[in-house]
């Protein structure tokens, strides 16, 4: 019960390392709200994590994209559960795409979930953090903000962005006794992953090059990241923000 009395939004929660968050967080104590535009795996994830019978859940179907929509839906959150003490940040989409065959679509449409769809989902939460008396906001980088990857440079520019959006943000919210912090993991068993293997001539190939580049030699379970949102979300790391923690498997590690 690291979380008791704790209330905490989760965008992406659908599915993947939001997914995780959502219930993990839940079984230690939080009330939650659960953000996603898939509206029919939220209810999946939702109707789990009333099972457990403890503090309240709501759901938010919306899109991140959806500016209007997402300070609607955050503000209704926020009533039915009393208040926000915290926000992670899961949201994100990929794109595998040589440079030279992108065009500026394929690129802002990365840009406006990764990056603008966690400003419009953290710029409506603070405030009610803030009246909180304070809190803590966590957002999923990735490990390619740190470390580039071939025919990803959108997807790494909007991870990199949004690590220097929650270092910068945590600079501007200290103030207000709130602590920002991102993680950047590497591969994790998700959706999101098993998407970049499709089309792959010979998947069992991709992935041993894949695992080649790290130390632990296993693709990281959604499990794995939430752990490491717990941390940063409770008092154990009152003296951590504006970190990017690396939880890779030793990807990325100079």
């Amino acid at each position: 019960m690291r979380l008791e009395g704790r209330r905490i939004l989760v965008s992406g929660a659908a599915s993947g390392i939001g997914r995780a968050t959502a219930e993990m967080f839940h079984r230690e104590g939080a009330a939650v709200a659960l953000l996603d535009r898939d509206g029919d795996r939220l209810a999946d994830v939702h109707a789990a994590i009333e099972t457990n019978g403890r503090p309240p859940v709501t759901v938010l179907t919306v899109d991140v994209t959806d500016d209007d929509g997402v300070r609607a839906a955050i503000d209704d959150a926020a009533d039915t559960l009393g208040g926000l003490d915290g926000l992670v940040g899961c949201t994100g989409i990929d794109l595998l795409k040589p440079f030279e065959e992108m065009a500026v679509a394929d690129w802002c449409a990365i840009l406006d979930t990764n990056l603008t769809g966690a400003f419009s989902v953290t710029s409506a939460a603070v405030p009610h953090i803030r009246a909180a008396g304070g809190g803590t906001i966590v957002h999923v980088a990735s490990g390619a903000a740190l470390r580039p990857l071939e025919a990803r440079t959108a997807y790494c520019a909007s991870k990199a962005g949004l690590v220097m959006f929650a270092k910068s943000l945590a600079v501007d919210l200290a103030r207000h006794e709130i602590r920002v912090n991102a993680i950047c993991p590497g591969i994790i068993e998700s959706p999101l992953f098993r998407q970049s293997l499709e089309g792959v001539d010979d998947p069992d190939a991709e992935m041993a090059g894949i695992l080649d580049r790290y130390l632990i030699k296993r693709i990281g379970k959604p499990e794995d990241i939430a752990y490491a949102a717990l941390y940063l979300s409770s008092p154990e790391s009152a003296h951590v923000t504006g970190t990017a923690l690396s939880v890779d498997g030793g990807r990325t590690f100079h």
